[in-house]
Parts: C-alpha cells; structure tokens; sequence
C-alpha cells in the first residue's frame, strides 16, 4: 500500500486498557484499521519489525524501515504509512505498549527514584526515536518476552525496558518544542485531508490556494490553520516533504539530479539546490555520495 493510497479519517484512539492491566501490549501487521493519523492520552512505544514507509509524528516526518523504535507522548498525533504494492500485506509489523500517564505519576509519587526519569517524560511529549541499533536489539527482545508473559512478570519487563530506554545516550527529539499538538477531533480531520491532499498533488505545481480550495477555506485562514494543525508553514511542509522523496531517490537510485528535481515537484534547479541545502546542509550531490559511503561503510 502507498501513501497515496492510505486514507483514514484520523480520530482520538480510546487505548482498551483493562483494569487488571497497568500496561497494554498488542501487535499488527499492515493493512490494518489501527494505522490512522491519531492520538490519545497514554504513552506509545512503537517498534517497527517489517516494511519501510513514512512516519508522522507531531510536525516531523521522516521515513522508518526495520527496527525504528520511538517513543510517543500523550497526546502527540503520529501515524506510520508503510509503502507497498497494492494488495501486499504483512503479518507483522509493529509492536506497541501503551501506559497511562497516570501510572507514570503515580508510581513518581511513591517511588523517589522515579524522580530521576522527569527528563525523560518531558522528552517523550515530543516523540523520541532511539538510534542505537544494540539496545533496539534488547528492547525488541524485551517487548517479545512482555508479550508472552502476564502478570507481575510483564510489569518487571515493562520498568526494565523503560530504564533501558532512559539511560539511552544516543536518540533524537521528533517534533519541535514549539509544537502544540492539535488534538480536536474536527481539527485533526481537517488537517488529515490537507496532509492526504497534499501528498497527492505534492510533485506538480502545488499552492496554498490549492489546498485552501480543496478544504473550502479562505486562503488566509487555511494558512494560520495549517500552522497551528501541524506547526509547519505550508510551504515549509510542501518544501521538507518534496526533499525527503528526492533524498529517497538520490540514496536509492542513479537518477540524474535535474529529473530528481522536477519529478518531487521542483520547477527549477536553482531553487531545488536552494531548498535541498537549507533543509539537510549540503548539495544533493553531497548527500549523494554521502549516502553511498554509509551503505558501503555498511
């Protein structure tokens, strides 16, 4: 399935927690109804075991594959679209836990060790995706172990996995500090169909207008409405998005650099370089070779 393809209506997500639980563990493979554009109140650790495709979280997107592990705060909107044939499906892709906030502040209010992780909880509003591949390897193994067991047994797995994660050096923040999440149903839906609308027209000429029309919203209140939806400016969006599909095709093909540049939606080269070096701080031939050195480092 492609991203083009993958419409749903974003919502707020009810996490069935049972009362006899204090965390949730579930997996799923792709297609599935669980991948929307959403958000909820508890915690999410996500772990991709299969497909590559894009992954939103609050205003960053990026692309994840095999083994992507992030963890989402309460209320941050996120969404991972795998790209695959159509008709293509997978038994498993994720792996999820999700804990309440509540749980969190209730054991920091009896736990003073608990005190130490206050760091940690505020970086998680944001979406922290951890980049070491070892202690994705251990966390993997401790989230197959957590869904096998029940009981107590799961609960030790769980505050080992999370002291695992908060003593991890290497990881990076998502979505930007200034970020506030838009977490509206009506909100959200809105901000959904600019999102699909956009990654549908994004490699032709594309104008706030555009989109506007197609929202039918004036121009000038669908610009301070796609900001506050997404903490982007529209053209900033549009620009990132068109640049993250032309590093997709500079790392993974022999493409001349010019038709990289129109088939993302550019229109001259001069302003794809402009762009290209604003958002990755290099040229595209830079990231070219810099992409191929890592896979034969690799």
């Amino acid at each position: 399935m492609t991203v083009e393809k993958a419409r749903r209506q974003p919502e707020f997500e009810w996490v069935d927690q049972q009362r006899s639980e204090s965390i949730r563990y579930l997996q799923h493979g792709y297609p599935s109804e669980l991948v929307r554009w959403h958000y909820h109140k508890e915690y999410e650790l996500h772990l991709i075991k299969t497909t590559h495709g894009k992954v939103f979280v609050g205003d960053y997107i990026g692309n994840f594959g095999p083994g992507q592990l992030i963890l989402v705060g309460p209320n941050l909107p996120h969404n991972w679209i795998s790209q695959m044939p159509e008709g293509q499906s997978v038994e498993l892709r994720d792996r999820v836990v999700n804990f309440s906030e509540t749980l969190v502040d209730a054991c920091a209010g009896v736990m003073p060790e608990m005190q130490a992780l206050a760091p940690f909880w505020e970086r998680a509003r944001f979406g922290i995706e951890f980049l070491d591949p070892v202690l994705v390897q251990q966390a993997d193994e401790l989230l197959a172990d957590l869904a096998d067991a029940g009981g107590f047994r799961r609960l030790t797995r769980f505050w080992t996995l999370l002291e695992l994660l908060a003593s991890a050096p290497d990881y990076r923040i998502l979505s930007t500090s200034s970020y506030i999440p838009a977490t509206g149903k009506r909100l959200l839906e809105k901000a959904s169909d600019a999102i699909q609308f956009i990654f549908d027209h994004y490699d032709r000429e594309l104008s706030l207008e555009d989109v506007a029309e197609h929202l039918d919203m004036t121009p000038s209140y669908f610009s301070r409405f796609f900001r506050k939806a997404t903490g982007h400016r529209f053209i900033d969006f549009v620009n990132g998005l068109r640049i993250s599909r032309a590093c997709e095709r500079l790392a993974h093909s022999d493409e001349p650099i010019t038709d990289i540049c129109f088939a993302v939606g550019f229109n001259n080269i001069a302003n794809f370089n402009r762009r290209f070096h604003a958002i990755k701080g290099m040229t595209p031939s830079e990231y070219r070779r810099t992409s191929a050195d890592a896979l034969y480092r690799g």
